[in-house]
């Protein structure tokens, strides 16, 4: 026997509600193909999503024969419950083994032909009429429906439920589910009084695929119509399950919109699909006009994501030309469009504060306002400042961005007559005077220790493992560390970013958002390669149709079927952030002095300076170290400016001091004699005398003080330093002595053989061999002190004697760009 549903048709009570315009333009913005996909019609109001589409509703069960949806390992729940009795075997054995479940949902009219009314059950397909007739018969149904006796019979009507599609089946004025559900509620206490709202908000008997929309406004129907579509355009999945939970809710709320929900009303399961629906219908007819006479504006008119509100700012004027700033400065922005202006806005929002509380006017007058009004603000934010409500950062950055903006809404002709600067005095602005200094050492310093890298390597792996895009998540954190690059760099990698150049070595193809320059190139180690080669197998496994060309390398994994969005800086930043507080304490050797004595401690490194930007300040202070040439490091950051390049590795003087302090007891004379052995630490005028008190010399320093005075051009002994008490080295001119020895014996054996010059030339040329002893007994002496040291000494004086090199180099190295060998593996730990 086939079963064939009736035919659909609309509840006879329900009421078409009032519309304003918005749900016809909504609901003539959904395409008829997606209305077909859905079987929707304006009259039934029921929606039934597809089993085999890949972002709407749910797959059937495995189980061969089985005819339900499947929720969870691709079992329907009886199916389901059936695979946990068997002791939760293997999920692919049991659905080839195991017997379809019996349990089949929905109703079906009465198999008697012509009969409207629904039949009983799937094992009694029948009305209740029929089956009575049949159960007093006693024949078999095939026999039955064949009797000229059996004919059929007038329908009941459609359940008085206003959500609820069925048919009744006899003289209730409900159909069979919704009449238990009533007794149910009024054993429950529920009053007859309340009959008439129950039948409004009660929900549908629904089954499998099938989602009511009955009983709800017209402007939430075209709202849900709308924001499924827009949502699968987007390539999010909706199963109807959650979209079911939340049409009951909503039609027990009986609200005219969406937006009119307030999330606390739903469950939480509930929120984040409401909240999506609700940002997809907001962007319905945006048009940056339209935006522009708003308070709040939404971002995806402008085409970013987010929101920009100008409501902070108090005095229309000032809102009206911020509003005016951002609509012409917006289609200027790169990269955090709506984030950066939207800090510009706060910077306004602090002038605004200011202006209101002290000024009687509230600053309301635009022509009353000039100089005294710029000078309380900057006096307000230096109380911010003192107070700790903003950082000394912050200040400088709260004031360029007034000064420089002020001016850019000046040159953008807001004074003129009708515009919301006009009348602004002249004298209404910051001057360059008015702007504080920046805070020392705003960027140096945010390096990570090589100690504390080398435990985060070793943890990677782990980071796999977090929520949704745990593979892309440690991807992008390894090429972070491995190639010093802007998150947002990472995150819109292409699938096709890596190239070889001329010479066969492998270079990263990336886009520089921050300065608008696309198709960079930066030379990366053959195990970056690897991590990159290995992302994208995988990627082109997990999406074969999609082209290459439009590939990302690190896809998201939500909304995302074509592999063409590619994971967020954002979201990176925050999975990378819960990463690291899960991971133990990062303990980090220190040495300090107690009672005289210098011992190791291992105190916890914090945490919060572990974040996604520290690892392109660890990139660079790594080249730097292994003495990378500034210009060559610039191109290496893809920076504009030396100067900007210089912040990210600069030695700070408190790492220089500490420096000193260390290699201060392995300082010798010209003759090899060690001087301040008892030294412990060096006063303040100490520090200051040997900065000016002191000049370089090739392989140490010089005293002398013509020579210092004259900036070292000025030696009495033509530099023959090993011969003047004025001279001074220590360990961290090791590999200078070293090479200057070997240059001295090269000089003596080519001038030996040399036959073109006088014997007074060549005697005079020659180093002497007091000189190549007085050198070499240097080297042997600072290596013979070196290797008196214990391991934890001898690896705190190599890394002071680094920190001491990198300053000298950042000093005086400022030579051509070089090209050396293939890009070096710099992450601790790991083999190439």
């Amino acid at each position: 026997m086939t079963v064939t549903a009736a035919p659909l048709r609309p509840a006879a009570r329900l009421e078409e509600d009032e519309d304003d315009g918005t749900a016809s333009a909504l609901r003539a913005g959904v395409d008829q193909e997606f209305i077909d996909l859905l079987g929707w019609s304006d009259q039934v109001r029921m929606l039934f999503f597809p089993f085999d589409h890949h972002l709407l509703g749910m797959p059937m069960c495995r189980v061969k024969g089985c005819s339900q949806a499947s929720v969870a390992r691709q079992l329907c729940e009886g199916c389901r419950l059936r695979w946990r009795q068997a002791g939760k075997p293997d999920v692919d054995e049991f659905v080839e083994t195991a017997r379809p479940g019996t349990r089949r949902t929905g109703v079906a009219d009465c198999s008697v032909v012509g009969c409207p009314r629904p039949f009983r059950s799937w094992r009694n397909p029948v009305c209740s009429t029929h089956f009575a007739q049949l159960t007093r018969l006693q024949v078999k149904l095939e026999e039955f429906l064949v009797r000229d006796d059996v004919v059929p019979l007038p329908a009941f009507g459609h359940c008085e439920v206003v959500a609820c599609h069925r048919k009744r089946d006899g003289s209730s004025p409900y159909c069979h589910g919704h009449r238990v559900r009533w007794s149910w509620a009024v054993k429950r206490g529920q009053s007859r009084d309340d009959e008439a709202r129950w039948r409004r908000t009660a929900a549908p008997v629904s089954a499998n695929n099938e989602v009511s929309l009955r009983g709800l406004a017209a402007r939430v129907v075209a709202e849900i119509l709308y924001g499924i579509q827009a949502r699968t355009r987007e390539g999010l999945h909706t199963t109807q399950p959650v979209l079911r939970t939340l049409t009951n809710r909503l039609r027990e709320l009986e609200l005219p919109s969406l937006a009119a929900v307030d999330l606390d009303q739903v469950s939480r399961g509930e929120r984040g699909f409401c909240s999506s629906l609700v940002t997809h219908v907001g962007r319905f007819g945006l048009t940056p006009e339209g935006e522009r006479a708003k308070d709040v504006w939404n971002g995806a008119a402008f085409g970013h994501a987010g929101y920009l509100r100008f409501t902070a700012i108090h005095q229309p004027w000032l809102r009206g030309a911020a509003k005016e700033w951002a609509f012409f400065s917006l289609p200027q922005r790169r990269g955090k469009a709506i984030a950066t202006c939207q800090d510009i806005l706060s910077a306004f929002a602090l002038l605004s504060e200011s202006l209101r509380l002290q000024r009687e006017d509230g600053g309301n007058d635009i022509q009353s306002l000039g100089r005294r009004d710029i000078t309380a603000f900057t006096n307000r934010l230096s109380y911010l400042r003192h107070t700790g409500v903003i950082s000394p950062r912050r200040t400088v950055v709260v004031s360029r961005c007034v000064r420089s903006n002020l001016a850019r809404m000046r040159s953008l002709g807001l004074t003129r007559p009708g515009e919301p600067l006009h009348g602004l005095p002249d004298d209404f602005a910051l001057l360059a005077e008015d702007v504080p200094d920046d805070p020392e050492d705003t960027e140096a310093g945010k390096d990570l220790p090589a100690e504390v890298m080398r435990q985060i390597c070793e943890h990677l792996p782990s980071l796999a493992g977090t929520k949704r895009n745990g593979n892309e998540n440690r991807v992008a954190a390894e090429l972070l560390i491995d190639t010093g690059r802007r998150p947002m760099e990472i995150c819109q990698l292409r699938w096709d970013c890596l190239q070889q150049d001329s010479d066969g070595q492998n270079v990263l193809i990336y886009d520089n958002y921050k300065a608008g320059r696309k198709g960079r190139r930066l030379p990366i180690s053959q195990a970056t390669t690897g991590v990159i080669t290995r992302q994208q197998e995988l990627v082109r496994a997990d999406f074969p149709l999609t082209s290459t060309a439009e590939l990302m390398l690190l896809p998201t994994r939500v909304g995302n079927p074509h592999g063409r969005k590619p994971i967020a800086s954002g979201w990176l930043a925050s999975r990378h952030r819960e990463w690291i507080q899960s991971l133990p304490e990062f303990l980090v050797p220190t040495r300090v002095e107690i009672n005289g004595q210098q011992i190791t401690k291992m105190p916890p490194f914090d945490k919060s300076k572990i974040f996604l930007y520290a690892y392109r300040h660890t990139y660079c202070q790594r080249h730097a170290d292994e003495g990378i040439q500034p210009d060559v490091l610039q191109s290496l950051m893809d920076h504009r400016q030396l100067s900007t390049t210089q912040r990210y590795y600069r030695v700070t003087e408190q790492r220089k001091r500490e420096a000193v302090d260390r290699v201060s007891e392995m300082q010798f004379d010209r003759r090899g004699n060690r001087i301040w052995r008892q030294a412990k630490e060096l006063l303040d005028d100490e520090y200051a005398r040997r900065a000016v008190g002191e000049v370089q010399a090739p392989y140490g320093v010089c005293v002398e003080p013509s020579n210092v005075a004259a900036g070292g051009h000025a030696c009495p002994v033509r530099f023959r330093c090993v011969g003047c008490d004025h001279f001074r080295t220590d360990a961290s001119y090791l590999p200078e002595l070293e090479a200057y020895l070997a240059d001295l014996l090269r000089s003596r054996e080519r001038l030996a053989a040399f036959t073109s010059a006088d014997d007074w030339a060549k005697v005079e040329a020659t180093p002497s061999d007091e000189e190549i002893a007085r050198v070499r007994r240097l080297v042997r002496r600072v290596r013979e002190d070196l290797d008196a040291l214990t391991d934890e000494d001898r690896t705190q004086i190599k890394e002071a004697t680094a920190v001491l090199r990198r300053s000298r180099r950042h000093i005086v190295a400022l030579g051509m760009p070089r090209v050396g060998p293939p890009m070096p593996d710099f992450r601790p730990g790991r083999k190439a």
